[in-house]
């Protein structure tokens, strides 16, 4: 698996992704991990470009993918 990589969020400590696989993985501060299946590459990026990473989780994310 990837490194992971932080993200300025109250609620989302990482994130990381492998692209071999189109999986994504982001670990709560809670210390929950989702990993979601078939996640673009843009997708991930948004995550890490967006300006509220968990607002983006919930509404990009959340309940789309397999295993999340």
């Amino acid at each position: 698996m990837p490194d992971w990589i932080p993200l300025n969020s109250s609620n989302l400590a990482a994130c990381a992704y492998d692209e071999a696989t189109s999986t994504l993985s982001v670990r709560f501060r809670s210390g929950r991990t989702y990993t979601l299946q078939n996640v673009s590459r843009e997708t991930y990026q948004g995550l890490l470009d967006a300006g509220s990473p968990g607002a983006y989780y919930n509404d990009e994310l959340k309940g789309k993918y397999p295993g999340g």
